[in-house]
């Protein structure tokens, strides 16, 4: 340990009092660095980067830059495409136009219900004795595709199973980026098939009617594309949003 004596002051000031004020400022000047990068990322928490959330991927890229090329939602100048660059508390949808990624309109965004990992989805596999042959049940990392007549997509989806019936087969899990399938492991369902959605609706053109068909974009859908489903069960929430439980899935 050293002691500096300012000049003219007989002030001793101690060399771990001089290292921590540094090291508070480095930490306030890189969380305003890190705020601003955070603020160009589409915020989707999709995963896809490898990395749990938009900010958590934020803090690598003021020393490593060009590890942007990671975010699929990224162009070469380093804007989200399609206006999608902007944080959810400030309206993502109005900022985006109102528009998916491939230039079509949706009615609302369907947002995951608080502590809870991502969208909250019903499966059907395509092989429903899958579910007790793997002995699949509540908090396994599971992965999977959506097939055929519902939501065909060609991403496969990655998630943690909240309920299993091994009866008919169905599931229900959380959506979830690809990290912790990569870091821990998996269970791969195979095919299946999407019977509905759970959520909240946080931002919404119009207002949401029981048994009329939306056009929909999932919060953190990696392709933001948006998807159709019938209302089958809504409440009224008190800030004015909405609980819904939506059916009968297509995408595009």
């Amino acid at each position: 340990m050293i002691n500096f004596v300012m000049p003219y002051s007989g002030l001793c000031i101690n060399s771990n009092l001089i290292n921590h004020l540094k090291i508070i400022f480095m930490s306030e000047e890189m969380l305003k660095i890190n705020t601003a990068i955070s603020e160009k990322l589409p915020m989707l928490d999709c995963g896809a980067c490898g990395f749990k959330t938009c900010d958590e991927f934020a803090t690598i890229l003021p020393d490593s830059p060009e590890e942007i090329k990671r975010c699929i939602h990224m162009n070469g100048k380093n804007k989200a495409t399609n206006g999608a660059s902007v944080l959810h508390r400030q309206g993502i949808a109005e900022k985006m136009g109102w528009i998916d990624n491939l230039q079509r309109p949706f009615d609302f965004i369907l947002d995951c219900f608080e502590n809870e990992p991502g969208p909250r989805e019903t499966i059907l596999p395509y092989n429903p004795a899958l579910v007790k042959e793997l002995g699949v049940k509540k908090g396994d990392i599971m992965i999977g595709r959506p097939m055929g007549m519902s939501c065909g997509c060609p991403i496969t989806h990655c998630g943690i199973v909240t309920d299993t019936d091994p009866r008919n087969g169905v599931i229900n899990w959380c959506v979830t980026g690809p990290l912790r399938p990569r870091s821990e492991g998996f269970i791969d369902i195979g095919y299946y098939v999407a019977q509905a959605y759970d959520g909240l609706i946080k931002e919404a053109k119009e207002e949401i009617k029981l048994g009329l068909r939306y056009w929909f974009l999932p919060r953190r859908c990696m392709l933001q594309w948006r998807h159709s489903g019938l209302v089958n069960a809504v409440t009224r929430m008190k800030d004015g949003g909405y609980k819904v439980r939506i059916e009968g899935l297509f995408i595009g």
